[in-house]
Formats: structure tokens, C-alpha cells, sequence
């Protein structure tokens, strides 16, 4: 399909609950579209997260829908998405030096609010809306896949609903990735839940009812998906770069039909390689989330496959630029500042690349600020403090990089392993390692650690934040991490 392209959508199962509308006309063409829905009409908070409990409830709907398009009602998540409400690991907004009183110090004894066990497993960061935290797990083997609603005061799991169902999921082949790693995206009035092609669903957050799924996304994932959801205006799009099929593909957030779909344009030159990284696949797959960032008063959607990275139009799918490199299996993020955007290529020849965003078409060779190639992140993100960039190793290693040149301020080994990525708040940098211990350490071109903290199990996810709380969810618990009264700290 060519971008800008739409097409219809096959019903693959039936649904998952029945329609409440009386409005049997609508239901029935959105049944023909091949879609799992519920009549729009009929969400309690018509998606601004307002409720519709009296009457006149549908004229305060559209007055309030009026409002948030025009920007004079601010409706936004505390954590919508994987890495926060940037995208980028920044807790406040730039230019915003309001401390939030974050703790640095906690235990298992010490500043935690609350602890709930999560069954299954997910490596997936939980999003927050208000008093909700939303989260999705799986079952070790693959067969099943849920999403859950926590209460974000209490702890209390309010909704652990089993989504999709796999008869035969391919094997992980590794310890790294599990079935339940892309972190759901959340905005008021909806949930977005993906699990790379074993299905993606939206919920009501105020009924918490399914309004549609889609599972019939191709996409051979060989070592589990990864990559989250991003959403931009009326859409929620998705990156499926696997061993057979690469491409990134928009819904409709009302419908979940499909908007655009653009297939990744590198020409592979390795068919006749007999090698096994080739063979079975690992050299086409990818795992990176796609960052929105602003530039020329433009949006780009900026994502890392496989022997390239692209920027594409988000509205539209159309790709603006690319840029080649000799690495696979991208996880890291990108993150952007000031025109450039900063991409990791993965696996093999791994790189730390800074990008002007300002080319067209093919770019490889001529828009290339500066590259790194010594201890690059494989796994974790990086994130950027003024004009400091820091990354930490799968092993340890933090680098601390200057952006404009990408000469190296400062090495130093932390505690652990690494998979999570790391966030700025509060003046402080924070580092989850895989055995649960957390590093803190104070920006700059010193290396300076502030605290180590440590919780019973390690940390696969990435964290979140809401107020001066932190969402921290372990290989099998879900924490909140807040200084207590008492500790004063």
C-alpha cells in the first residue's frame, strides 16, 4: 500500500462485547468495515475524559470537544506514553524549573505508597491518566494477552481483562524481550494497547469496555514486539518491523481502521548471505518506538528500522528523509534538539548518529553532524539535559556527550545491567537497572552520584511519573514511589 493509501480492515473475530447503541445502521457499516466497535455515540466521556451521567451530558460533550480543539481546556495525561509526555524521558516541560519533590531515596520499607504483584509478564512502562494506571501483561508462553487498570491511590487492580488469544507464538529465542513489552498510549477518554501482530485494541477509560481490535496487522516478530504505540491528531500509529514485513502503518483512533500504511523503502542487499543472522532474520527486524518532534513549524515522525532511519510525514505516512546505516535491531528511542536529531542503529555496527532533520529524500553522507561508534546505548534510550546527552550501556556504562560535537565529557561505570531508560526530573537523573537498584545522578560534565536505591526485583520497563510519584514496575510488582510525611525526604 502506498502512503496515503487507506484499505478496508477483514473482521478476524467477533466482538468483544455487544453493542449497546440503538443505532443498529451505524453498527452495522462499521461491521462491514470488518471492525470490533461500539457506537460512538455512546461513550460516557466522549473521549475529553468528562463525565456524561445527567442530562444535557452530549451538549457539554461537544462544547468541551469544542474547547480541547482549540486549545482553551487542557486535557492531557499525567504519562501518556512510553518515556513520557515528550516522548523523550523529560519529566517537565522545557524551560519548566518547578521542582516536583520526586524522592530520591526509597526501599522496600521507605517512601513506597503502595505495592501490587502484576501476574504474567510485561515489560511494558504503565501510562497514567488521572487516577488510572494502565499496563498490559502476557503470559510467559505467548498464549494470552491482557491489559490492566490500577488505581493509581490504592493500588487496587480494577481491570485485568485478557485481550487476544495465540494458539502458536513464536518462541522469543531469548531472556531479553517478552510478549507483553510495548507500552500502551493514553489520552483522555482512551486507551491504546498493542502487542506487535498479535493484536491492538482501544478502550473506554471511563467504562473500561472494548471499542475496537485489530489483530490481522502481518508482521513476523521472531524475537517478541517491542515497538509502543504513538499517537498524532485522529490517529494511533504503529511500527511493525519484522523478519518478513517492515512497515509502519496509522488507524483511525475512533475506528481502528486503517488511515495510511507505508512499507519501509531499503532495498535489502543481503538475500544471498548464508549467514544465520540473515537466514532466520535478525539482519530485517527492529524494535525502536518513532518520536514526533516539530521542526519548520513541521511535524516529522522520526523512527529507526533496520539499515536505515526515516522521517515521515505523521498526517500522511509520506517519507521526507532517510538515512542508511550497517546495524539491525534497533530498540533506543530517538531523542532531538535544536534540528538534530540523535538515533541509535542497533545491533552489529551499533552508532550513536546525530541528523540534521532539515534534508530530503536520501541523506546518508550529507547530513550526518557527527557520529559515535564507542560505548553506544544497545537497549536503553538516551536522554538530554541541555546540551548534554547521556546514554548507559547494556553492561553499565554511562557516557556523557557534548551535542554539538559528540566528544565525550565523562565515562563511568554504574551498578548492573541495563534495559530500561533512564529520565531527567527534578534536576536529577535517574537509572533502573535489570536487579532493581537505582542510580542517581546529578547532570553536568562531572560524574556525580546522589543516591542508589534498590526494590526486590529488577526493572524491564521503564518507568513513569505523576505528581511527585513515581509509577516503577518491576519483572513482577507495581510500585508507587512517593516520599512519605514522616521521612521528610
Amino acid at each position: 500500500m502506498k502512503p496515503g493509501q487507506t484499505d478496508g480492515v477483514p473482521q478476524v473475530s467477533k466482538p468483544a462485547l455487544t453493542p449497546i447503541s440503538k443505532s443498529a445502521a451505524r453498527r452495522k457499516g462499521r461491521a462491514s468495515a470488518g471492525l470490533e466497535t461500539r457506537d460512538t455515540a455512546d461513550l460516557e466521556d466522549c473521549g475529553t475524559g468528562l463525565p456524561m451521567k445527567y442530562p444535557g451530558h452530549r451538549l457539554t460533550c461537544t462544547v468541551a470537544l469544542i474547547l480541547l480543539a482549540t486549545g482553551l481546556l487542557t486535557a492531557q495525561a499525567d504519562w501518556p506514553q512510553i518515556r513520557g509526555p515528550w516522548g523523550d524521558g523529560q519529566v517537565s516541560a522545557p524551560g519548566d524549573t518547578k521542582l516536583l519533590g520526586l524522592p530520591t531515596e526509597w526501599s522496600e520499607t521507605n517512601n513506597i505508597k503502595w505495592k501490587t504483584e502484576i501476574s504474567g509478564r510485561g515489560w511494558s512502562t504503565p501510562v497514567v491518566l488521572g487516577d488510572q494506571i494502565w499496563l498490559t501483561t502476557a503470559t510467559v508462553d505467548g498464549h494470552d494477552f491482557f491489559v490492566l487498570c490500577v488505581d493509581a491511590k490504592t493500588g487496587k487492580i480494577l481491570l485485568n481483562e485478557k485481550l487476544f488469544h495465540c494458539d502458536s507464538p513464536e518462541p522469543l529465542g531469548n531472556a531479553v524481550n517478552c510478549y507483553a513489552t510495548p507500552s500502551p498510549a493514553i489520552e483522555p477518554g482512551r486507551i491504546y494497547v498493542h502487542f506487535g501482530s498479535y493484536g491492538t485494541a482501544c478502550l473506554d477509560t471511563g467504562t473500561r469496555q472494548v471499542l475496537w481490535k485489530r489483530s490481522d496487522l502481518p508482521c513476523r516478530h521472531y524475537r517478541g514486539p517491542s515497538s509502543s504505540p504513538v499517537l498524532f491528531e485522529n490517529l494511533v500509529i504503529l511500527t511493525l518491523d519484522g523478519v518478513d514485513l517492515q512497515y509502519v502503518v496509522a488507524l483511525d483512533k475512533m475506528t481502528g481502521k486503517t488511515v495510511w500504511k507505508t512499507d519501509r523503502s531499503f532495498t535489502w542487499d543481503d538475500r544471498n548471505d548464508p549467514s544465520d543472522m540473515v537466514r532466520l532474520g535478525d539482519r530485517h527486524k527492529a524494535h525502536s518506538t518513532p518520536l514526533l518532534i516539530t521542526y519548520d513549524g513541521k511535524q516529522q515522525l522520526i523512527s529507526t528500522a533496520a539499515r536505515s532511519a526515516y522521517a515521515y510525514d505523521p498526517a500522511t505516512g509520506k517519507e521526507l528523509w532517510r538515512i542508511h546505516h550497517d546495524a539491525w535491531s534497533a530498540a533506543p528511542m530517538p531523542v532531538y534538539r535544536q534540528g538534530v536529531a540523535f538515533l541509535v542503529t542497533g545491533s552489529g555496527k551499533t552508532q550513536l548518529i546525530a541528523v540534521r532533520v532539515d534534508g530530503q529524500g536520501d541523506v546518508t553522507g550529507t547530513h550526518e553532524a557527527w557520529t559515535v561508534d564507542s560505548l553506544v546505548a544497545r537497549t536503553a534510550s538516551p536522554v538530554l539535559v541541555d546540551d548534554l546527552l547521556y546514554m548507559v550501556t547494556d553492561d553499565g556504562m554511562v557516557t556523557c556527550l557534548d551535542t554539538a560535537n559528540g566528544k565525550e565529557i565523562w565515562r563511568q561505570r554504574i551498578n548492573g545491567k541495563y534495559a530500561a531508560s533512564p529520565i531527567h526530573a527534578d534536576g536529577r537523573l535517574y537509572f533502573f537497572n535489570q536487579a532493581g537498584e537505582t542510580t542517581v545522578l546529578k547532570p553536568g560534565r562531572t560524574f556525580q552520584v546522589l543516591a542508589t536505591n534498590t526494590l526486590a526485583d529488577g526493572f524491564m520497563a521503564s518507568p513513569a511519573v505523576v505528581g511527585k510519584a513515581f509509577i516503577l514496575r518491576t519483572k513482577t510488582s507495581l510500585y508507587r514511589v512517593e516520599t512519605s510525611s514522616a521521612s521528610g525526604q
